[in-house]
């Protein structure tokens, strides 16, 4: 909560600003002018009716006078500070700044919002760009195309004479060429169009599965039931577009009928809060492995869960299988993630529970108590290398009891991570030296 120290200069800013004098104010709310000088200069503690008195002679709510600036706007000015640390800010006069010039602080507010926007657009779009393959494909073939129409070119402009049926026949090639080069053009600008948010196609399985259970809000109720319903009358006919999303969904919603039945959803919700969501004391308790605890707990209702938790899951290769993203840690779409996520150190240390406060390196920094795991996928075989699959949940710390544990900074992936100095860099960003 803001403190409450400056009332005083908040009162002598609005009588200023509405041009009233300081003895007819005291006259106003009946009080000595001396005595309002105290008040201006924080001389003399205020509240309950004369606060309220001087409000209403100066036309404001008294909860400006007395907190100033709302605490959200203060802290959104220090968070601004925060994401340059080079300008040397003060950030212990931010309330002050937003009690004097609440203007020009909503402004400020407004203004690293919208930065915010554009470098996490910027990044969304260069992932797009770089690992896209429907368009890395597409620019391929109009490379090849132009190629081709160059090449048939070059050689109809350097050979002095060429026989009718040779020319002919290079007229036509430059022809199909260039008819194929339009029609490509306008399939990208089509595909460009039809998504104009990198994250709004749905054009792999993993998108498709993604999308779908976005739109249930990550919850399958169907499967929640005494008598759970079947997945092919969960999925419909029509739900997905391709045989292989449909196989990816079933798998899914197996894996859901089994979580759910091991733990039901209105002991296991009762449970999860009373422990603050631990995952290992849930394990033991219902006698699952840990894996399945944080799936469990990612698929929880909104309502009933810690409001939105993430969830991820990649194989052995470091490839995200699944994603559900939550406000706060972004999930690149295409490519490689942060080598510094709990998630990959799972994987360096099967079978070892990892839990880990992190934070990411954003303009609007967030933290979270992450748990993560590695654990074999499937049935081990006789004379076959191991298999590992990892799962890492993501719980906001505003949402739950957050252990004594030191800060680990990480990122999205090194392509978008604004930090400079990182010993586990692959590339540099594009985001250095900002946006």
């Amino acid at each position: 909560m803001p403190p409450r120290g400056l009332t005083g200069s908040r009162i002598r800013d609005r009588r200023l600003l509405a041009g009233v004098k300081q003895s007819a104010l005291a006259r106003t709310v009946g009080i000595s002018a001396a005595y309002l000088n105290l008040i201006e200069h924080n001389r003399r503690r205020i509240g309950g009716k004369l606060l309220g008195d001087i409000a209403e002679a100066l036309h404001v709510e008294p909860a400006i006078l007395a907190d100033g600036a709302e605490a959200e706007l203060v802290t959104r000015i220090n968070e601004a500070a925060a994401s340059q640390p080079g300008t040397a800010a003060e950030t212990d006069r931010a309330e002050e700044f937003a009690g004097r010039f609440p203007g020009w602080a909503g402004l400020l507010r407004r203004q690293a919002r919208r930065i915010g926007d554009l470098e996490r657009t910027v990044a969304s779009l260069s992932d797009r760009m770089a690992h896209d393959p429907h368009l890395a494909a597409s620019l391929h073939d109009l490379l090849s195309t132009v190629t081709a129409i160059n090449a048939t070119a070059s050689i109809l402009v350097d050979t002095d004479e060429i026989e009718a049926e040779w020319r002919d026949r290079f007229h036509r090639n430059i022809h199909e060429d260039s008819q194929r080069l339009a029609d490509s053009s306008r399939a990208l600008v089509a595909y460009l169009d039809s998504s104009p948010e990198a994250d709004s196609g749905t054009g792999s399985p993993q998108e498709e599965l993604e999308a779908w259970l976005k739109a249930r809000d990550f919850h399958v109720p169907e499967l929640e039931r005494a008598l759970p319903a079947s997945e092919a009358s969960i999925l419909g006919s029509d739900a997905f577009v391709s045989a292989s999303s449909r196989d990816l969904a079933q798998r899914f919603l197996a894996r859901y009928r089994a979580d759910a039945k091991a733990m039901p959803l209105a002991d296991f919700s009762e449970d999860a809060a009373r422990v603050q969501y631990d995952p290992g004391v849930l394990a033991a308790d219902y006698g699952v492995d840990l894996a399945a605890v944080l799936r469990r707990i990612a698929m929880l209702p909104t309502q009933a869960g810690a409001g939105h938790i993430g969830l991820v899951v990649c194989d052995g290769s470091g490839t995200l299988t699944f994603r559900k993203q939550v406000d706060g840690f972004p999930l690149p779409r295409f490519g490689a993630a942060c080598p510094l996520w709990p998630l990959y150190q799972a994987l360096s240390r099967p079978l070892q529970p990892i839990r880990a406060l992190v934070e990411l390196a954003e303009r609007d920094v967030m933290r979270f108590l992450v748990y993560a795991i590695a654990l074999p996928a499937g049935v081990p075989g006789f004379d076959a290398p191991p298999v590992y699959e990892a799962t890492m949940l993501m719980l906001p710390v505003d949402r739950v009891a957050v252990p004594d544990l030191p800060v680990q900074r990480i990122g999205t992936s090194c392509r978008i991570c604004p930090q400079a100095e990182c010993r586990t860099r692959r590339e540099p960003s594009i985001l250095a030296g900002g946006v």
